[in-house]
Order: structure tokens, then C-alpha cells, then sequence
């Protein structure tokens, strides 16, 4: 299964050069996208789900270059916001997972049967009736995955999935991402012990890579930037 290369790969936002030359190499199955506010960790990680384009260099994801192979990049990743809301649009549960299949050429019954499968997964079989927009937080959350996973994507990008939710939901939400299982996972998030979970990790600060490599050795590395 192919990783995530970036070849001096900058982003410019308007007047803002958000990432600046940045080449790195990410092989391993769980990789967490570490650093300040306004460092480019999220501009990263919509570069790498082809959200964004890069200004200058090259990005391969899964092999594919998300600029000329963009309609297949989106069908094999599925990206997840700290916002819920920003993602969900059908009225009831059930629709609203299955609205992420209306790109596949599935039969009904394989459709009704995938969706099933995912409500269950993530526990949210008793809902499937229930308004979308009237879950709690936590519950929306736990949607926005179901509706990313019933994909089966390769890789899942989250911006922050936890960053809204008490620390019960927010222990769901992680172990579902984090479980094993044929995805890879691209996090980005604030929230050192659940880096900590990650096999790799990236350190961004002001635009560029800081450090890239095992997660603990990452994230004392961005620990000891915090001392100054």
C-alpha cells in the first residue's frame, strides 16, 4: 500500500506562503500531524486529501497524484473536521451514511446491507431513524466517521476529530480511528496522548517540517519547543 511522498511541496494562500518546501516520506499506518495554530498542520493535511493545491513541487497519495487523479484520490480517502455539522447533510442517520455511497454503483441491498454493517460498527443502530442534526456533539462525531468508514477508504484524514468532544466521545472517536484495520491514518491534533497512539508523527512549525519520525521521539521534540 502505497504512503504519502511531498517533494518541496509549498501552499500559498493568497499573500500567505502556509507550507514552504516541504519534503517528506510518511510509510507508517498512523502518523500524527503535531504543532502550534496557524503552523500549515492543517494546510498539510488538505494538501495531502487534494482540498488543496500545491503552488510549487510534487504530492503523491496512495500513489496518485491528487492534482491529475483527483476523482480517484477521492474515492479512496475520506477526510474527517472537528466541525461534524460541516459534514453532514441528510436528514436521518441511516441517509446520511448512505449519502456516502451515491458515488459507488452498488445494489440497493448490498447498499442497505454496507450501511447497516457501519451504523453497527459504530454503534449508532438505534439512531438510524433519528434526526442527523439533533445527535449530540459526540454522536455527530461518531456519524461523520460512520459515513467516512462505510467507504472502506485507504486512508483517513482527521483535522482535529476531538477537539469538540468531552473526554468519553472523544476516547470513542479515537479508538475507532485508531483501530487496526486496512486504512491508514493521517491525525491532526493537539492533543499529545493521542499522538502519542500514533506510530509516526510530524512536527510542523511556521510552514516547514520541524521533525518527522517515531512519534515519541516527535513529540519531545515539539515538547521541548513549548520550553521557550
Amino acid at each position: 500500500m502505497n504512503g504519502i511522498v511531498l517533494e518541496d511541496a509549498s501552499v500559498r494562500l493568497g499573500e500567505v506562503e502556509a507550507l514552504r518546501d516541504v519534503s517528506l516520506t510518511l510509510d507508517a499506518r498512523t502518523t500524527a500531524v503535531l504543532g502550534d495554530n496557524g503552523s500549515g498542520k492543517s494546510t498539510l493535511a488538505r494538501l495531502v486529501g487534494g482540498l488543496l493545491p500545491a503552488s510549487s513541487g510534487t504530492v503523491e497519495v496512495l500513489g496518485l497524484d491528487p492534482r491529475r487523479q483527483a476523482a480517484e484520490l477521492r474515492r479512496r480517502v475520506a477526510i474527517v473536521f472537528s466541525n461534524p455539522d460541516a459534514q453532514i447533510v441528510m436528514p436521518t442517520v441511516a441517509e446520511d451514511v448512505a449519502f456516502s455511497l451515491r458515488g459507488d454503483r452498488l445494489r440497493r441491498a448490498e447498499r442497505a446491507e454496507r450501511v447497516t454493517a457501519a451504523l453497527e460498527r459504530f454503534g449508532l443502530s438505534d439512531l438510524a431513524d433519528r434526526s442527523s442534526h439533533d445527535l449530540s456533539g459526540g454522536q455527530k462525531q461518531l456519524l461523520a466517521l460512520c459515513g467516512a468508514f462505510v467507504r472502506s477508504p485507504e486512508l483517513v484524514i482527521a483535522d482535529e476529530p476531538t477537539a469538540y468532544l468531552d473526554a468519553r466521545n472523544a476516547r470513542h472517536v479515537a479508538d475507532h480511528l485508531l483501530a487496526e484495520g486496512a486504512h491508514r491514518l493521517l491525525l491532526v491534533t493537539h492533543d499529545l496522548a493521542l499522538a502519542r497512539r500514533c506510530e509516526s508523527a510530524v512536527y510542523v512549525a511556521e510552514g516547514r517540517v520541524a521533525a518527522v519520525g517515531a512519534s515519541a521521539e516527535v513529540i519531545a521534540a515539539y515538547e521541548e519547543s513549548l520550553r521557550w
